[in-house]
């Protein structure tokens, strides 16, 4: 029974290449054109592969109906949250997560720094856009003109010297940070914050999500912080894995 489901399998991923007809099939899988038949009349059944006209089979809309249905349900804060949680315990410092939606980049999850000092951010919170690295990593994400359209749209409150001064600035910044895969924000929003992020991508490589950990001066420096940076890396492409099932590669830009 085993082998007859891995071989039904099978043919996902070859008619993913294209049509092919009866003959393809049986010598893709070795297997004789009754067997190949056999499997393909079970899987047209369920609607996962099409047979057209000219006899040739294809990926069924059900197949395709299927992963909408599973990338639509896929909650990225409750596969994150374990993670979010060792990276807490491993550096002890705060990590958010955060996502962009309605052209605001908000906190979807948040574990606390073990440290007396600790930072006020609530999820549900909206950032600061225009300085946060998590901010910074959703947008550099953006196709380029929605990218453009949306920085120039923004207002740049100076929060400290630090801060992001205008639209052509941040842009500028978005470019780096789509291109390293990374972003910080070192003393933007408040003089005494250090924050460094990571990516969280789906299974076609866009960023889905972001997160980041985050650290007062008197607890560590910025140089500090910025040895986790690798750190903060792998914990967000386990995430990315797991999220989207995938063993994914950043797009470039």
């Amino acid at each position: 029974m085993s082998q007859t489901v891995d071989r039904a399998l099978s043919i996902l991923p070859l008619l993913a290449q294209g049509p092919a007809d009866l003959g393809q099939v049986a010598e893709r899988l070795d297997v004789h054109k009754s067997t190949a038949l056999r499997l393909l009349r079970t899987l047209h059944e369920h609607g996962l592969v099409y047979r057209q006209q000219d006899q040739r089979y294809r990926l069924g809309a059900r197949l395709f109906a299927l992963a909408q249905e599973a990338v639509e349900n896929l909650d990225v804060r409750e596969i994150a949250h374990p993670h979010l949680v060792e990276l807490n315990e491993n550096c002890g410092h705060t990590v958010h997560l955060a996502v962009y939606e309605e052209q605001e980049v908000l906190y979807i999850d948040k574990v606390e720094s073990r440290y007396p000092v600790r930072m006020y951010s609530r999820i549900g919170k909206p950032v600061a856009i225009t300085v946060a690295a998590v901010a910074k990593l959703l947008l550099a994400d953006l196709p380029e003109p929605e990218r453009r359209a949306v920085a120039e749209k923004l207002d740049y409150p100076m929060y400290t010297s630090r801060s992001t001064p205008n639209a052509g600035a941040f842009l500028k910044e978005l470019a780096v940070v789509r291109e390293q895969g990374w972003a910080t924000d070192l003393g933007g929003h408040e003089e005494s914050i250090n924050c460094i992020g990571a990516p969280i991508r789906g299974a076609d490589g866009r960023v889905v999500a972001a997160m980041s950990v985050s650290a007062p001066n008197v607890v560590v420096t910025a140089e500090e912080l910025l040895t986790l940076l690798p750190l903060v890396r792998r914990t967000a492409e386990t995430i990315s894995r797991e999220y989207s099932g995938t063993d994914n590669r950043p797009k470039k830009a």
